[in-house]
């Protein structure tokens, strides 16, 4: 497929051989701003057999091909290992996280580091032909790649132990032929052990080296070999990377948090991980993975992880912290962040609901009914009874010092609400526990959710709590659709944006307890408020970035190797829109209406326990769907429909602007109409200087919704003028300062357009603390062509530049002509 400048290549050969767990040992040092790492990558060839059983059933193997897979893995070609004469002294009992490596990597066995970049005399070639090498490449970006290594399993004692064959007792060529064998089977063991397995793979990762594996990097690509390695079922079954971050890298952010404290964080950019550490990043590449990472004593380490990791001490005043997944997942939902970050305090009266350990999966129990299950064999809590019940999981709220009072005042109460509504809407949590980190004000977007771990923006605080809970309850509902449930090409991003931001008022609805109409009412208030945003969007977008599936028919499709792009993916402009999230969210409100909101509830409820741990196309929930409704209820659905209305054109679909005029019939939107109208009046009265002027009522004021004062301004925004006068009234009535981010951005928005001079100092002050929210204010600074805000404009971009998300400044960048 054509490649443009703004697509990010995937360039793993996932086709080939896959990652099935990565053990990852990092030093994060402060000082030099670099993450020094060592990764060991645990690889699995793909048989061709498995290859034509994915063709077959890509995505939700039945028991069928679950049985076959199984039987492929048995009859694979034996993967290769070396073996040593040295073998290391390991304690006999392992107990998960507590063995340190050290930072010191000579003693893996070769003592010769490489310089720099390397790679064998001839340039290697991705795939087999015929007599050319095997090469293993991985996406890596922005690493300084020292060494790559082949390692010694077969020097790890004990790990005969999780082998079916017999073990020879003296060492001999059947030893040999056995030990070949045993990274296949320490991969497929059956879910149960896996504090076992977990145990091996920690051994494993510490054998020593026996001998070094040529390497090339280029921008996208780290490309491994081994001299006269021809087929990936040759290839090493475990290497490990010795690398360091740069200061250029894209995955990783320096900076500060909100009390003056260093701070690092992974930011979700654009091309994911790869900037961290050597990955496959397609999202069939799933994997495990486990990590100690090391830091000063000060420093806190939170990171993706089912355990809720305790430090322990190091030399040199270093503490190390561990952290382990055993659900599969995409390498890119790898989330980690260091820093000074102090926790928020539960509530003593909910610290035993909440605060528990991770309530133990019971396998045997739970085995029979396993078979519901469609994904690969791991400790899954949708087949424990006792996490179906758990309608709160543990929970801790880290945030910088001078934030936590505003966490326990605004969201603390809220979390156990949300969790509890999500559980009540879509039943058992996915993830064990979860915690929530206050991100530095550069942070690109109001969230991220990441396995184990959310992060938040500053600006969600701001306010009073409505954001706040909309938001939070967006970010959980990602633990079902993008995390549980992922898409399997990136390119329809809808399937996490759209689920969440539908999910998202379903989940508020449920935790303020509203009424039936009082939910009507509130949901369609607020689709009247994103249809103005996505028709915003549709007017001042490229048409090529408004369409939600932009491979079309060939949307799934991958290189013979597995490589792939994603389309748009480098576009910084599009890191700030929100057409997946808007049509997307559209799409699925139009189908709840059709089929009936009980009925769709009660069918998506199916489909997370049908899905989850898997990856999915548009496809697989639109037919899904579709099966479930009676024929004479469908009204003309079909796939094809559905992809022709509303996934492959760009601009607004028929049915939605259909919908506009029924949503205009509002009764809390008819309100805001009637009190604009009165606004309107008063600011021509104004403007006439009329000095018997009629007083606007003012009990609207008080009672105002927070949706409906957004909803105010937008309308107030499509007025060409309004007085000094009439903007300083806006702003005292209704307290604009005091009200959330949503409600602040509308306001400086009218502060740029009608040039208000005196509320200037809010537009930089929002500039300097909501730095992702007020991108396109700098637009709108610009676009007046006036010297005043031009000069506003960059002098807060000037003070916050250096800081900034890189998508930020590039935008920013181009608005400012720069």
């Amino acid at each position: 497929m054509e490649q443009s400048a703004d697509d990010l290549p995937l360039m793993a050969n996932t086709s080939h051989i896959l990652v099935k767990h990565y053990f990852v040992d990092l030093d994060v040092c402060f000082d030099s701003q670099v993450i020094t790492g060592i990764i060991v990558l645990f690889l699995n060839p793909v048989s061709e057999h498995e290859r034509l059983a994915k063709e077959a059933c890509p995505v939700q193997p039945s028991k069928t091909c679950k049985k076959e897979e199984s039987e492929s893995l048995s009859h694979a070609p034996p993967v290769r290992c070396c073996l040593s004469n040295t073998r290391k002294e390991y304690p006999a009992v392992c107990t998960i996280g507590e063995n340190d490596t050290s930072t010191k990597y000579e003693h893996y066995g070769n003592n010769n580091r490489a310089s720099g970049n390397t790679c064998s005399e001839s340039r290697c070639d991705r795939g087999n032909h015929g007599s050319r090498d095997f090469v293993l490449v991985l996406d890596c970006c922005d690493l300084s790649v020292l060494k790559v290594e082949e390692v010694d399993v077969a020097a790890v004692p004990g790990i005969e132990k999780c082998m079916s064959s017999p073990w020879p007792g003296e060492k001999s060529e059947e030893q040999r032929s056995l030990s070949s064998e045993m990274l296949s089977e320490l991969v497929a063991l059956p879910d149960s052990p896996w504090k076992e397995q977990l145990c091996y793979y920690t051994r494993c990762s510490q054998a020593p080296g026996c001998g070094e594996l040529a390497f090339v990097s280029d921008t996208w690509s780290l490309q491994i070999s081994k001299p006269g390695v021809e087929m990936p079922s040759k290839f090493p079954s475990v290497i490990r990377i010795c690398y360091k971050t740069t200061s250029q890298g894209r995955s990783v952010k320096w900076t500060k948090d909100q009390s003056g404290r260093p701070c690092v964080y992974t930011i979700g950019s654009p091309i994911n991980n790869r900037a961290l550490f050597p990955c496959q990043e397609p999202p069939v590449a799933m994997s495990t993975w486990q990590a100690a990472v090391r830091a000063a004593a000060p420093f806190v380490v939170l990171m993706s992880g089912e355990n809720s990791s305790t430090p322990k001490h190091c030399n040199e005043g270093f503490q190390r912290w561990f952290y382990y997944v055993t659900m599969p997942m995409p390498a890119s939902t790898f989330t980690i962040a260091v820093g000074s970050w102090d926790e928020v305090k539960v509530n003593p009266s909910r610290s035993v609901r909440s605060m528990d350990a991770c309530l133990p999966l019971n396998m045997d129990f739970s085995r029979s009914l396993m078979q519901e299950c469609n994904h690969k064999d791991y400790p899954c809590r949708f087949s424990c009874p006792e996490a179906r019940t758990q309608a709160l999981i543990p929970h801790r709220i880290f945030a910088p010092r001078g934030l936590l009072n505003t966490c326990i005042e605004i969201l603390l109460p809220l979390l156990p609400r949300c969790l509890e509504a999500a559980h009540a809407v879509l039943g058992t949590h996915p993830f064990c526990r979860l915690d929530i980190l206050i991100v530095p004000p550069n942070f690109s977007s109001l969230g991220m959710a990441s396995p184990h771990i959310m992060y938040l923006s500053q600006s969600v605080l701001s306010g009073r709590d409505h954001l706040c809970m909309a938001r939070v309850c967006h970010e959980i509902a990602h633990a079902w659709f993008g995390l549980a449930i992922g898409a399997r090409d990136w390119t329809e991003e809808w399937i996490s944006e759209g689920f969440a931001t539908h999910l998202e008022d379903v989940f508020l609805a449920e935790v303020k307890k509203l009424s039936l109409e009082e939910t009507k009412e509130q949901n369609e208030l607020k689709a009247l408020i994103r249809y103005h945003r996505l028709a915003d969007e549709v007017r001042n977008s490229q048409e090529e970035l408004q369409i939600l599936r932009p491979h079309g028919e060939n949307t799934g499709e991958v290189s013979e190797s597995g490589a792939s792009i994603v389309r748009h993916g480098l576009n910084a402009e599009k890191t700030f829109m929100q057409m997946h999230y808007l049509k997307g969210y559209f799409l699925l409100r139009f189908l709840a209406n059709r089929i009936g909101h009980g009925t769709y509830l009660s069918f998506l409820r199916k489909f997370v326990n049908k899905f989850h741990g898997q990856l999915i196309l548009s496809e697989d929930f639109l037919q899904m769907l579709l099966e479930s409704i009676p024929e004479q209820n469908k009204h003309g659905l079909s796939v094809e429909a559905i992809y022709q209305t509303w996934l492959d054109p760009p601009g607004m679909p028929k049915p939605l602007l259909e919908e506009s005029h029924t949503l205009q019939a509002n009764r809390l939107a008819h309100e805001v109409n009637e009190e604009v109208s009165k606004w309107i009046q008063s600011d021509r009265r104004s403007r006439r200087g009329n000095r018997r002027k009629k007083q606007r009522a003012e009990e609207f004021d008080g009672k105002i919704h927070p949706d409906q004062l957004v909803f105010l301004l937008d309308l107030l925004l499509e007025e060409k003028s309004l007085s000094t006068k009439t903007l300083r009234s806006l702003k005292e009535a209704y307290k604009l300062n005091s009200h959330d981010v949503e409600v602040q951005h509308r306001w400086c928005e009218l502060v740029i357009k009608h040039k208000y001079t005196a509320a200037y100092k809010d537009v930089e002050t929002f500039l300097q603390h909501h730095q992702a929210m007020g991108v396109y204010l700098y637009g709108e600074l610009m676009v007046n062509e006036d010297g005043r805000q031009q000069e506003l404009a960059c002098r807060c971009f000037a003070a916050v530049r250096d800081q900034m998300d890189v998508s930020c400044v590039k935008v920013v960048g181009e608005m400012l002509c720069e």
